[in-house]
């Protein structure tokens, strides 16, 4: 890995590259995805058969399009017992800690005639994607769909694409009905976002899409955003390990490796005060990434947007990682607590040597469908807020109205809203 100095122009040249990554600016891409949606909306189930064929190569009809019953059986007795055992302890403590996100309607009166307050309602559906093809993902269907069990969503609905067969991996079988899902659909891509978006004769029509997905899924969900929400358009992943002296090399060395696997888009810094940590560290990257599987991945990725960064102190160190706002930070320090009340931007925040970002990929509780790309500046992880709408409610009795109406023709007039104010006036004295 390259070893920069804070103070090196280079330093500050591979935040900009880091934070100006994206995947999604590709036009044609964009037009293709443009035209897929543009027929599921005008031709509804008709168009997603004929897309599933196309790019999935099954022939998909209102018969097979949803994971039956039988099929669910099947994927229990295909999963390795101890895995399924892993996937419902992943969901016991993936839902505990969504429990603690609950929000209560609250209605507040006042000694003057008024109620203020604010109605809790979850959204009536909700679409999950999940990806298909080889890579099967059950750490995702649980994050994306326990929040939504958890915020009362009513109809939760997911789609993946079909192998050639028409099967679905077992494993995001089981970890669907683990979460709670209500239905699979067999269908992926664009035609399926589209589909959640408007709705066909087979696929109800959802208020929010969530999960994440290839390109052309990715430009689908920024698409129909406005049509339906969405939860974000994911960036690639990326992880800011912050480490003193008192850091294990290996430790830290397979952290940021963890990520950098993901794909050449991936980005692992360590920002470090301490250039012999930055050595070791270097040196067992060097080491690990020959035994690892993704090598050649790995080796683009920490090429183009890996780093090594020596800072003078931790104050420089967190400045730089703020700048950064990583989707994962790992703090590797012998007081790590002691620096939290300073970082501002980051996604999830690992504290302490034994907190390694795969742990709350899988098992620890919290939500790994985090802000990237630096949006963890303005954005949160996926929680119940996602899954819930929010309504103000407001009570005046007359004599609260009459107390405010002054000042609210005051305020209309002085907009030039004369017809705002004249719904005051008309209740003035009655």
């Amino acid at each position: 890995m390259k070893i920069i100095n804070y103070e090196d122009k280079k330093s500050k040249e591979l935040v900009k590259k880091i934070l100006s990554r994206s995947t999604l600016e590709n036009k044609a891409i964009q037009e293709k995805v443009d035209d897929i949606i543009k027929n599921v909306k005008e031709r509804g189930d008709e168009a997603v058969f004929e897309y599933t064929e196309k790019f999935d190569s099954f022939k998909l009809d209102t018969k097979n399009i949803l994971v039956s019953e039988e099929e669910k059986r099947a994927a229990y007795e295909a999963v390795d017992s101890d895995l399924v055992r892993v996937i419902v302890r992943s969901a016991e403590r993936i839902r505990a800690f969504h429990e603690k996100q609950k929000l209560n309607t609250w209605l507040e009166p006042s000694k003057s005639g008024e109620m203020l307050g604010q109605l809790i309602r979850p959204l009536d559906r909700v679409g999950v994607y999940v990806p298909g093809g080889k890579a099967a993902y059950p750490s995702s269907v649980l994050m994306n769909v326990i929040p939504a069990e958890v915020a009362g969503v009513e109809d939760i609905v997911m789609v993946t694409p079909p192998s050639k067969d028409g099967s679905i991996s077992p494993t995001t079988i089981v970890a669907a009905d683990v979460a709670g899902v209500d239905k699979i659909y067999k269908v992926g891509g664009a035609q399926a976002v589209a589909a959640l978006a408007f709705g066909t004769e087979t696929i109800p029509k959802a208020d929010k899409i969530v999960g994440p997905g290839n390109i052309f899924v990715a430009l689908a969900k920024r698409s129909v955003y406005g049509y339906v929400n969405i939860d974000s358009v994911a960036g690639p992943s990326e992880i800011l390990v912050l480490a003193d002296e008192s850091a294990d090399p290996s430790f830290v060395a397979a952290d940021l490796l963890s990520q950098a696997e993901h794909d050449e888009m991936a980005s692992a810094v360590l920002i470090t005060t301490d250039k012999t940590l930055a050595e070791n560290v270097d040196k067992c990257v060097r080491e690990m990434t020959e035994k690892l599987e993704r090598k050649e991945i790995i080796e683009k990725s920490l090429e183009n947007y890996g780093a090594i960064i020596i800072a003078k102190d931790m104050d420089e160190a967190i400045a730089l990682s703020n700048a950064v706002a990583p989707e994962h930070m790992e703090v590797c320090t012998r007081e790590p607590f002691e620096y939290l009340p300073k970082i501002k931007n980051a996604g999830a925040i690992f504290l302490g040597h034994y907190t390694p970002e795969p742990l709350g990929d899988y098992m620890a509780g919290p939500n790994h469908v985090l802000p990237t790309g630096g949006t963890a500046r303005f954005f949160s992880p996926l929680s119940i807020d996602d899954y819930i709408k929010k309504s103000s409610i407001l009570y005046f009795d007359k004599n609260s109205f009459t107390e405010l109406s002054e000042d609210v023709i005051k305020f209309a007039e002085a907009e030039g809203l004369t017809a705002h104010a004249n719904s005051i006036k008309v209740r003035k004295g009655k």
